[in-house]
């Protein structure tokens, strides 16, 4: 398999800083996304092991994740990193004065939840149900939880509006005198 996260699982760094167009660039970015995520997050461990874990995490699951979408056998460098992450502690759920589930923990923890999901999602046969958007040079991907299983975008607003807006006009195109 080719693409980001295919053999080694190593993060796309380079010796003189990230590389460009990468959000994770300090640990502050993991700990915002997590947060933008929906979690509680508390101060932090190492920050360079943190940012090296979530960079690496995120690497992991990316091939995986395209290992199953591909129907391929899932590398094993991406199986190692996975499983060691979601070996580690991990933040525990805990019920909120409102009486909603929530996440808290110290990022390294959430991380580790994130790849025990990570984990139980990929291992699991709701793993046949993960998609890549098939917009253009879109990357996401998703869960499709359709009743039929046929979900082509990653979000029908964003991606499948733009492909529905370019078929019409192609549509259009084709036939001038047509509305």
């Amino acid at each position: 398999m080719d693409g980001p996260g295919a053999g080694s699982c190593r993060p796309h760094g380079h010796a003189d800083g990230p590389p460009e167009g990468e959000a994770a660039r300090s640990p502050r970015d993991v700990v915002r996304w997590l947060r933008a995520a929906g979690f509680e997050c508390t101060a932090t461990g190492s920050e360079d092991h943190l940012l090296d874990t979530a960079r690496r995490l995120r690497e992991a699951i990316y091939a995986l994740t395209m290992g199953r979408v591909a129907g391929q056998a899932l590398p094993a460098g991406a199986r190692t990193v996975l499983n060691d992450i979601a070996q580690q502690p991990a933040a525990a759920p805990q019920i909120g004065s409102g009486g909603l589930a929530r996440l808290c923990g110290d990022a390294e923890a959430l991380l580790t939840f994130v790849a025990r999901e990570a984990v139980l999602l990929l291992g699991s046969e709701m793993a046949d149900r993960v998609r890549q958007c098939g917009g253009d040079g879109c990357a996401i991907l998703f869960l499709d939880t359709s009743r039929a299983g046929e979900r082509r975008w990653c979000s029908m607003a964003a991606c499948g509006n733009r492909h529905k807006v370019a078929a019409f006009r192609e549509r259009k195109q084709k036939s001038p005198g047509r509305f």
